[in-house]
């Protein structure tokens, strides 16, 4: 199976660091990082921007939105997805991962969503 993990964090939180301090934490995952990929399962592992756009239909048009759209703290720092046998796996996996590794993390608000990805296909 496929899994896609959304790593979180709340960007007040890591906003009021100073930059020296995030430079280090963030060092800091680089083992962890090392680790996470020494199954050789990790297929996807990416830092996303936090500039969003949202697409949607409304009355038979598509309308394009500035982000972000949630009302939370939280925001999805990462993505990785990975192949595991099952969801305790899947588990196992992520959970070598920096976002549940690194102490700091914590004060940040860092964890992660994981997700059995299904894939969609038209057999015409």
């Amino acid at each position: 199976m496929i899994f896609l993990c959304m790593g979180y964090f709340d960007p007040e939180k890591m906003d009021s660091r100073p930059r020296a301090e995030i430079e280090a934490v963030m060092s800091s995952c680089q083992p962890h990082i090392e680790k996470f990929y020494e199954s050789g399962k990790v297929l996807i592992d990416a830092g996303l921007e936090s500039e969003t756009i949202s697409l949607r239909r409304v009355n038979g048009k598509v309308i394009v939105t500035d982000g972000p759209f949630t009302e939370t703290k939280e925001m999805i720092g990462s993505i990785f997805i990975f192949e595991a046998e099952s969801m305790d796996e899947a588990i196992q996996q992520a959970a070598l991962h920096p976002t549940t590794q690194v102490n700091k993390g914590e004060e940040f608000g860092w964890r992660i969503e994981i997700r059995p990805v299904h894939y969609f296909k038209n057999d015409k």
